[in-house]
């Protein structure tokens, strides 16, 4: 099972990293893309929690991001949000 949310925001934070101007964001970014990718075909999906983290590593590489790298996180923290909705608890 494939959760599109956590899929899109995976594919959202890959461009994101190829837009990226420094290699540190870079990197911070396609580490994330990547866990993105194993969350969205785990057995099972993260909790608030997991994603909360992960939504504070974002906030703080989308302070120094470009425009365009910014754009991506957004989207990304869009499907985020979007799969968040159907999550039971907080």
């Amino acid at each position: 099972m494939v959760r599109e949310e956590l899929q899109r925001a995976s594919d959202r934070l890959r461009e994101a990293s190829e837009a990226a101007d420094e290699d540190e964001v870079r990197d911070r970014l396609y580490d994330q893309s990547d866990e993105f990718a194993r969350l969205a075909t785990a057995d099972r999906g993260p909790d608030h929690g997991r994603l909360a983290r992960h939504e504070n590593i974002l906030a703080e590489i989308r302070k120094n991001a470009n425009d365009a790298v910014g754009e991506h996180i957004d989207a990304a923290k869009d499907a985020i949000t979007e799969y968040r909705k159907d999550l039971p608890g907080v």
